[in-house]
Formats: C-alpha cells, sequence, structure tokens
C-alpha cells in the first residue's frame, strides 16, 4: 500500500506522563510516515516539560489558554501536514498495527468522512468501548454506543457504518476538513466530535468503525469521572448539541422535553443527593444558554 502522510494530534492537560505513555506506545507503530503534535493546553499545575524532553521526535506546542478539546486539536489541524488526521486523547495507547486499517479505510472510498477504530478500555482490555454509536435521540439529546461494557468475543469483528466517530480516536482526510471546516470551538469540552460528525455526515459523507485498528482507552484522566466540572460542560453542550443540529418541528418538541422532564427531574436528582456542588454546576450551564440565547458564536463553525 501506499503511505500518505497521517498527522497524529492529542492534546495534553497536566498529568504528562500520560501523554508520555500514548507517545511511547506510538514510537512502536509499524506504520512508517506519521508526524506527532502535541498540545498542551495551558497546563495550570503539572509542568509538560518532561513531553518534549523524552520525546524530541514530536513536535510540541503550548496554547497560552486553555482551548478546551475542539480549540487545542484545531490549533493543531491548522499546523498538520498530514494527508489525513488522527486525532488521539493522550489517555489512550495503541497496538502497533492500529494506524494501517485505518489509513486503508479512509483512502478506499472518497465518501468516507471520518473512521474510528475499536476502543477497549485499557484497564479492562477484553471489555468494549466503542465499536459504532446509534443515532442521537433528538428529544434526549443522548445516544448509545454498539457493545458498550461487552466483552469483546469478536462479535464486532467487521467494518461498520456508525452515525458518530469516537472522540477519543478518530481519523478524518484532510480534504473533509478543507469542506466542512474545524470542529465547534464554542463547545469547549464534550460533544463537539460528535457535532462533527453530524456536520460531515450533513455534508454527504459516511462515518465508519474500523474493527481491525485497535485503542486502549484510559478514559477521564483529565476532568474526573463524576466532577461538577464534567456536570457543566456535559450539559451545557448537551444543549449546545441540541440548538445547532435539531430544526423545525422536532426542536421544538424537543425544547419542551428538555423544560419539563429532564431539567426538573435533574434539579431533583441533585437535591436529593444532596450534590450541592453539581445543582450549581447544571444550573449555571442552563442560565448559559439563556444568556446567550441570540448569539450567532453558538451557529459559527471555524475554517481551516
Amino acid at each position: 500500500m501506499d503511505y500518505p502522510l497521517v498527522s497524529i494530534i492529542t492534546v495534553n492537560y497536566d498529568h504528562p506522563e500520560v501523554t508520555c505513555a500514548l507517545l511511547a506506545s506510538l514510537r512502536k507503530v509499524t506504520y512508517p510516515n506519521v508526524e506527532i503534535i502535541v498540545v498542551d493546553n495551558a497546563s495550570p499545575n503539572d509542568d509538560p516539560g518532561i513531553i518534549p524532553a523524552s520525546f524530541p521526535e514530536v513536535h510540541f506546542m503550548q496554547s497560552k489558554e486553555n482551548l478546551g478539546f475542539a480549540g487545542g486539536n484545531n490549533l493543531a489541524i491548522r499546523q498538520a501536514k498530514g494527508d489525513f488526521v488522527l486525532l488521539l486523547n493522550n489517555d489512550t495507547e495503541v497496538e502497533p498495527g492500529f494506524l494501517e486499517p485505518l489509513v486503508a479505510k479512509c483512502a478506499s472510498d472518497s465518501t468516507i468522512g471520518a473512521v474510528s477504530p475499536k476502543i477497549k478500555y485499557w484497564s479492562n482490555p477484553d471489555t468494549i468501548q466503542f465499536t459504532g454509536q446509534a443515532p442521537i435521540n433528538p428529544w434526549t439529546v443522548r445516544s448509545h454506543g454498539y457493545g458498550w461494557g461487552q466483552k469483546d468475543d469478536g462479535q464486532f469483528d467487521q467494518d461498520a457504518l456508525t452515525h458518530y466517530v469516537h472522540g477519543a480516536a478518530m481519523m478524518i482526510p484532510m480534504e473533509v476538513i478543507r469542506r466542512v471546516g474545524l470542529m465547534s470551538e464554542i463547545y469547549f469540552l464534550y460533544y463537539e466530535e460528535l457535532d462533527w460528525g453530524a456536520r460531515i455526515r450533513a455534508a454527504g459523507l459516511n462515518l465508519w468503525y474500523v474493527h481491525d485498528s485497535v485503542v486502549f482507552h484510559k478514559e477521564s484522566v483529565s476532568v474526573g469521572k463524576m466532577s461538577p466540572f464534567k456536570t457543566y460542560w456535559m450539559n451545557r453542550s448537551r444543549w449546545m448539541y441540541l440548538r445547532r443540529n435539531v430544526h423545525g418541528l422536532t426542536f421544538l418538541v424537543a425544547l419542551l422535553f428538555q423544560t419539563f422532564a429532564s431539567v426538573p427531574k435533574n434539579l431533583i436528582v441533585f437535591t436529593v443527593k444532596r450534590q450541592a456542588e453539581h445543582l450549581k454546576a447544571y444550573v449555571k450551564a442552563l442560565l448559559w444558554h439563556l444568556k446567550n440565547l441570540f448569539s450567532k458564536e453558538v451557529h459559527s463553525n471555524p475554517v481551516l
């Protein structure tokens, strides 16, 4: 096969030792034509200097401010030279031969807009996290992944169309990025890759799960599994996806459902569980949307 250049991008935010573990696994890949770009997203606590010191072959970029997931990756994409861009969470590790199937799939069909590998849990390497994803319910703005939590017995060992690719590991042809634009930075964290996937599909392109490429994900190292920080950004971004991607009568029904079912339920749950910080974060997310009800930035997309 030909070996077009692949730009591998990862964003670091504190925990540089986690990023170093990813880079160590990337040193073992068998694909011969890659550039690796690491963006430090203004880490406030841990000195990221260990990354360029230990891995001088990477292109290390240091942002002056925390740009979020989309902004940090977009910063690197603008500098990338590859025919394909592979975004990897810094809390992943890869198998040596994981790149070849992704490149082969992307290069096989001009209608392919993005691909993701099989993603399994690093702490439970026989357990599936991602083998594709169902459509997002326009009322609840929630979805489910195929095979999530199942033991990997080969039941998903075939490539398949998916409605969304996974932000922990996704490859996009650079030509597609030129066509549809970069990830929307209004999200900051969560749902931005789902929004990107929706825009890619709206452009008439397909998203694929690639079964014979495997990545292991440690998940939620930077933000914590159940932090008020996560509560705020997850709910702010869920409403953002609704505003950007659901339209017409469906949007009206979804708005009514969220206002009279989802919001009261969440307020009650946080109150009953005495999770005051989560309650504050949730209300703050709702107030952001009220404050920015007519903001044009909500619907803007940066371009390459």
